[in-house]
């Protein structure tokens, strides 16, 4: 998570939206590229996000990444959370990672409201967002090792990918090596599935009566 430098692109904001509870400020530049499906895709999400009802999000406009995440906060001063997006091929699988990128940082400054800490790092988010909920698995996840097969025939994979994160948030809480446990589970789905798929069929044969 890195830490913020305010600059003029957070300046002269618009009137808050306000979307799952959060209020949301879009940066001059988002505001004359967001579209109305990105704008729908973020309210969406945020429904998602309980931890950030009641907070203030400036939502900027990137062209190099997919997406980031920053948090500043000054002291005795709420926090200030920033995410900005590409909105060309925006999908719910970014949005969920800036906004667990937020959650992460939140849990770092002792926020009451978060009833449980996500750890650091860039695949914990992935982990915990995927997990969050089915509608952030529209895309493979960036920052979690996985085979070429399942990321090139994702959607078949997605649900039970997810699962995996689900029981590994679980194995957390007993075994420190969570991840790597994830990663094998995964490549071991891949293995599983190309075997199914050389498996000999047997074909039907000829009989005479």
């Amino acid at each position: 998570m890195s830490r913020l430098r305010l600059g003029s692109s957070l300046r002269g904001l618009n009137v808050a939206a306000v979307m799952g509870g959060a209020r949301v400020y879009f940066t001059p530049l988002m505001q004359k590229r967001l579209t109305r499906r990105a704008k729908a895709m973020i309210e969406r999400s945020l429904s998602y996000f309980p931890e950030l009802q009641g907070k203030s999000i400036t939502v900027g406009f990137t062209r190099v990444h997919l997406g980031s995440a920053l948090m500043s906060q000054k002291r005795d001063r709420e926090p200030r959370l920033v995410i900005r997006l590409k909105v060309r091929k925006l999908t719910y699988q970014t949005i969920g990672h800036e906004f667990t990128h937020l959650v992460q940082g939140l849990s770092l400054v002792n926020q009451p409201a978060l009833c449980e800490r996500i750890p650091s790092g860039e695949a914990q988010c992935d982990i915990w967002t995927l997990a969050r909920h089915e509608l952030f698995c529209d895309d493979p996840p960036t920052y979690i090792k996985m085979p070429r097969v399942i990321r090139d025939h994702w959607p078949d994979y997605a649900a039970t990918v997810r699962r995996l994160c689900v029981s590994a948030i679980e194995k957390r809480r007993v075994i420190r090596a969570y991840i790597r446990w994830l990663e094998s589970e995964i490549r071991a789905l891949a293995r599983t599935s190309r075997q199914e798929k050389m498996a000999p069929v047997q074909l039907p044969l000829p009989f005479i009566d």
